[in-house]
């Protein structure tokens, strides 16, 4: 799985590029458990590390855990439609000037975008 980089538009400025990575991998796949991110990375991260990096991101509130037998399942504290509320604020700040009206025009003229009446 490519991991695409979604957290780089939201408000995560006190994270490092590893731990972006590992929270947008998580933000595809909803929860996993270490292994799983370390599956969806883009490059290679010892399991040590990315269970370390979890702990971290943990402990700064922006994932949480449960067990499952002995294994930790992690998942983000926000949801992911607050998650994409807060990028698409932000990208519409940050590329449009505050400006609603350029991004959605943008987005009708994808080609493969289909609007009924």
């Amino acid at each position: 799985m490519s991991c695409v980089n979604i957290s780089t538009l939201m408000e995560t400025d006190h994270l490092s590029p590893r731990e972006r990575q590992i929270m947008d991998a998580l933000l595809i796949l909803g929860e996993a458990t270490a292994r799983g991110i370390q599956d969806a990375l883009p490059d290679p991260l010892a399991n040590a590390t990315v269970r370390t990096m979890l702990r971290i991101l943990e402990t700064k509130g922006e994932v949480q855990h449960h067990e499952d037998g002995r294994r930790f399942v992690y998942r983000p504290v926000r949801s992911r439609k607050s998650m994409a509320r807060t990028a698409m604020k932000r990208m519409v700040d940050v590329f449009y000037e505050g400006s609603v009206t350029q991004p959605v025009s943008g987005l009708l003229q994808l080609r493969d975008t289909q609007m009924s009446d």
